[in-house]
């Protein structure tokens, strides 16, 4: 084969820098879906032995280990012992979902800056639909609720626990379309950025603008940090785990506020772009390969040791400090985190009438924002964006794709127990908005699998009329 030949080979394979960026950026979203969806077998499995452990002879043990306290003490101060002598159930939820929530700040940010919603055309679709998935849900809960003891959870059914959405999408393979995938990811995101200001608005406790105070130095601490070209992610890391956090916790706002707010300090450049990246890591390799010394696939020598060093630095310079901590905390948290989240929070004792508990405003409310709210407040505001020209579909997508997309949105729950704890927690209320989270989740999953079992025969019929 000539040269000519050749590079032209070469060409037809790599296609043009644009296709070259579409396939990467497919790429990165595939990996990301299938370790999200990874995650939701994960959940699943957690969600079903703390049921099993919760309701069996053994159950007492469930609740007495959530309730160990864990003490951090420091010397003779009494004041900081007693705030850090806690439950294990709260580290649980105030401390490791704090770095859950830390990660969803990451991800907001990579997505309003070179995601779906970098674009305003491109994200008007999933803002709407997000809105519509929140307002809708919270409205027919407080329908049954408003003025009543359970009043306070109407955020319950307004999340979206993408993990397990995903999780669902994996088993449906190809009946859904990749861009309804990537849709509502980002709705989920905007669904992320709905939950954390309705914690930080309607679930916080009294405010110490001391704390506040406090909280607000280390947050100018870690945007000057960004701004003088700081890229180590442990100086961000200790400026956000003790400062901001701590502060959080005296403040009355919830702390797990506190990592989006953290998040949204990380600097998000590179020191080097992808072309001087290619460039100098071409140098770096072929001074390895003139390095060699003829000593086999076993051992290198002590400059391609170095040389080896040089390509490792030059990858982590072409890479932002928000991506080296998105790739480092996104397996814990989606692995450990969020499972270890659900083992704790899961487990409620069902009893043998427990079908009456729907006949209860809270479960009803809760169960039917999740099941009904979610899929039409998403596809009617998403009709609306379309009708008024605000957005457009995406390719290969029709309306029964949105509806089940918004119908998979119903399975709220991670961030739904999460926020049922902030509204109910210490009441016996919470044990029923648990049930219901569950139920309805459980029925949204279904009805979801099935509008997409249906939709190419629901697109079929369309196209042929």
């Amino acid at each position: 084969m000539s040269n000519d030949t050749r590079a032209q080979t070469n060409n037809n394979q790599s296609g043009s820098p644009r296709r070259q960026s579409r396939f990467r950026v497919l790429g990165l979203f595939q990996e990301f879906a299938h370790a999200q969806a990874s995650s939701g077998i994960v959940l699943l499995a957690c969600v079903i032995v703390a049921l099993v452990w919760a309701n069996s002879p053994f159950g007492s043990s469930y609740y007495d280990l959530w309730h160990l306290h864990l003490a951090v003490k420091f010397g003779n101060v009494e004041w900081l012992n007693e705030a850090f002598d806690r439950p294990l159930e709260y580290w649980i939820n105030d401390g490791l979902m704090a770095i859950f929530f830390f990660v969803v700040g990451l991800e907001i940010k990579r997505e309003v800056i070179a995601g779906e919603l970098a674009s305003p055309r491109k994200a008007m679709l999933p803002i709407m639909a997000a809105i519509g998935g929140m307002v809708v849900p919270a409205a027919i809960f407080l329908w049954f609720n408003l003025g009543g003891p359970g009043q306070r959870g109407w955020g319950i059914p307004m999340a979206t626990d993408i993990a397990f959405t995903l999780g669902v999408m994996a088993v449906l393979g190809s009946r859904v379309p990749t861009p309804i995938k990537v849709f509502l990811t980002a709705l989920a995101i905007v669904d992320d950025i709905g939950a954390v200001l309705v914690i930080a608005i309607f679930y916080t406790s009294e405010i110490s603008l001391t704390a506040l105070g406090i909280a607000a130095v280390f947050v100018v601490l870690m945007i000057a940090a960004n701004r003088l070209g700081v890229r180590s992610t442990l100086v961000y890391f200790l400026l956000g785990a003790c400062g901001l956090w701590p502060a959080f916790i005296f403040s009355g706002v919830h702390p797990t506020v506190a990592g989006v707010i953290a998040a949204f300090t990380i600097p998000a450049w590179r020191r080097i772009d992808s072309t001087e990246f290619t460039n100098l890591s071409r140098v770096y390799i072929d001074e390895f390969d003139q390095a060699s010394d003829g000593g086999g696939s076993v051992l290198v020598n002590e400059e391609q040791v170095s040389l080896m060093r040089s390509i490792e630095r030059t990858a982590l310079e072409a890479q932002s400090p928000l991506q080296r901590f998105e790739n480092t905390l996104h397996p814990w948290t989606v692995f450990s985190i969020m499972p270890l989240f659900a083992l704790a929070n899961a487990g409620v004792s069902i009893s043998a009438d427990f079908t009456s508990m729907f006949e209860e405003p809270l479960a009803q409310g809760v169960a039917l924002g999740l099941l009904v709210g979610k899929p039409l407040g998403i596809m009617l505001f998403s009709v609306i964006a379309v009708r008024l020209g605000l957005a457009s579909l995406p390719s290969r997508v029709r309306w029964a794709h949105v509806l089940g997309a918004g119908c998979l949105a119903g399975i709220g729950f991670t961030m739904s127990l999460f926020i049922a704890n902030l509204a109910l927690g210490g009441t016996e209320l919470l044990e029923a908005a648990k049930i219901s989270i569950l139920v309805g989740s459980l029925l949204a999953a279904v009805l979801g699998w099935l509008v997409f079992q249906f939709a190419p025969l629901l697109s079929r019929k369309r196209g042929s009329e």
